[in-house]
């Protein structure tokens, strides 16, 4: 598994995994970020993200980001 922060623009990957406490898991499932889903990386510039989810796009920081495992 690798963090998100490793993946290029335009690559979709699958969520395996979701570190951190359990406010930060619940935060990003509250995005639409959940563990067996698939995601699309639209723009990386030095880990903080754009991310397709679904029919949305969400920005995250470096931070967030490496907590999303792939």
């Amino acid at each position: 598994m690798r963090p998100i922060t490793f993946v290029s623009p335009g690559e979709t990957v699958l969520i395996q995994r979701i570190n951190g406490k359990d406010e930060t898991r619940r935060h990003l499932n509250e995005l639409g970020l959940i563990e067996g889903d698939s995601i699309t990386v639209v723009q990386n510039n030095n880990g903080n993200m754009i991310i397709q989810v679904k029919d949305g796009r969400i920005a995250l920081d470096q931070k967030l980001a490496m907590r999303i495992q792939c």
